[in-house]
Formats: C-alpha cells, structure tokens, sequence
C-alpha cells in the first residue's frame, strides 16, 4: 500500500512510499484512509522511530472489510478512530473499540481531527471535574488542543481565558468562545480554577502560579520543549492541594467509541468546531510539518489521502 513511511533524510523525516498491507486481527476492521492528521507526537515519534515505519495516531475512512468476531460497522461505513500507528497509510486495521460511524454531514477530513486533539481536551476537562461557573485558561489556545479545549470549556458552562502567544494567533478566539484572550500570562491576574497546558516549560509554572485553591493543571502537551521547574515552595500554603495531572489519550482508553461519538455528535449538531489552518494532499507532508514545527500552524493539519 501506499503509506506516509519515516525516512531520516526526509523533511520532517516523513516521505511517501511503499508499506506492506495491514492484516486486521479479531475486533478489527479494515479501513481504507482517506484523510489522516498531523500531530504534534507524530513529529516527536518520527524522531525516534524506525526508517519505513508508518506512524500515525489519528484516520478517517470507509470500512473495506468487517471484523471477523462480527463486531463493529459494516462495509461501507464513514468510521473515525485511533490507533498506536499505522494512521498514515492507505490502508488501516482498526479496532472496533476505537472506532466510530461518522454521521452524514460530517466531512471525514475534519472527522479525521478528533480522536487525537479534541479527545485530548475532552479528556482534560472531564479530569477536571464539573466546570459549571468556574475559570478554565487554555494556554496554546490557537493550536488544535487547545481550540477544541476553548470550545468544550465554554459549552460545559466555564468562564474561559485564552492564551496565544501573539496577536496573529489570538485571532478567531473569541469567535470559539473565549471569554478573554490574552497575549500571553502576564496579563492575567484573576486566579484560575483549571488550566489546560499545551505548552509546558515556562508557561506551565506560570500557569500553575495563576491556580486558585484546590484548582487543577492539566498538563497534555510540551510545545516550549524545555522542562519546568516550579520555585521551591509554591506547592505549598494552599488550604487545599494544587494538583498537576499528566493526560494522556493514547492506548488502554476503555471509552473511545464514546467518546468520539459525543464529539462527532457535537460537530454534527454544529456546536464544536473544527478549526483547520493546513490541509492538502498527503504527498505536500513536509509542507504541514513546517507549518506545524515552526508554530506557524493556527487549528489543524488535514492530509487527504490521494
């Protein structure tokens, strides 16, 4: 099959090539791709993985073939899901758990965004606990994480602040629910209940300085790719704990048929947006690894399979 392989000379060390065909086993479906997503850890797994290795979280597709338990969509079925890899090729064995029936309406190619970014920011807030009447600041707001945070923080009833790193990227915040965006942390100075960190580093103890007694900082991604380090001390003095939560929405999730179809529920109805700022035919991949290396990116990157 065809397939997005590593290749350590390429841009991004991601070229299109030649794979061997999935075999699907028990539970599993087999799913011809036809939009996949750029992530962020693809690019931190393309680094580390072997040369004609096809990665790849995130695929949408039609079912080509049924699972043999007789689980799962039929032949035909538009289905969205997530894998450990093997999202970049034109072919994709899927397990019927990790995998949803994408509604009519929906386009698959922004269908193809959700399992990764808005599962991420679905998982965070949930971790979170009820946000009904309370601050949620999502730092990287611009990025695919933390758009869809924006928006699932809004419609769970919190107060929402926004945090771009320039006015470039602050554009189009407020229209996915931000309550206040803000050029940074310095602005900010009203305690948080939540925060959801993308960026880590810096940002992140910044952001963990901003929470309010017994407030949570959800930590699920690493964009400043430079460690943190909290001053001695401010873990302490709060009446209640000030807990920082690692999120991961990667394998050994129980819930992702449903989590994806409360998501995909949400685009249908046209209550969660899906903010695209790159998408192209699969062979242009270096050109959505720029984008999104060098935080040029605004939402996310679709790759159409051609």
């Amino acid at each position: 099959m065809r397939a997005l392989i590593v290749d350590p000379e390429a841009p991004g060390r991601l070229r299109l090539g030649e794979a061997p065909d999935p075999i699907p086993g028990p539970g599993q479906v087999l799913v011809e791709v036809r939009h996949t997503s750029l992530n962020a850890a693809e690019l931190f797994f393309a680094e580390r993985a072997e040369p004609g290795e096809v990665i790849g979280f995130d695929a949408a597709g039609v079912v080509v073939a049924v699972a043999s338990d007789g689980s799962g969509p039929g032949v035909g079925s538009r289905v969205v899901g997530f894998a450990e890899g093997g999202g970049f090729g034109a072919l994709r064995a899927m397990d019927t758990a990790d995998l949803a029936v994408v509604p009519d309406g929906v386009d698959l190619g922004e269908a193809a965004t959700l399992p990764v970014a808005a599962g991420t920011a679905l998982r965070a807030l949930e971790q979170a606990g009820p946000l009904l009447g309370r601050r949620v600041l999502v730092t990287g707001a611009s990025g695919g994480v933390g758009g869809f945070a924006v928006q699932l923080a809004t419609l769970a009833g919190a107060y929402v602040v926004a945090v771009a790193g320039s006015e470039e990227s602050a554009r189009g915040l407020s229209e996915l629910g931000a309550d206040e965006v803000a050029i940074g942390l310095d602005t900010v100075t009203v305690p948080v209940d939540v925060v959801v960190d993308t960026v880590g580093g810096d940002q992140l103890v910044a952001a963990y300085a901003l929470l309010a007694s017994g407030g949570s900082l959800q930590s699920v991604g690493w964009a400043a790719g430079r460690e943190a380090v909290l001053p001695v001390g401010s873990t302490l003095g709060s009446p209640a704990p000030k807990a920082i939560v690692s999120v991961y929405n990667g394998g050994g999730l129980t819930d992702r048929h449903a989590q994806l179809r409360r998501l995909l529920d949400l685009v249908a109805a046209g209550r969660l947006r899906v903010p695209v700022g790159w998408r192209g035919p699969w062979d242009k991949i270096a050109d959505a690894v720029d984008a999104l290396g060098n935080r040029r990116l605004r939402g996310k990157a679709v790759l159409d399979v051609e």
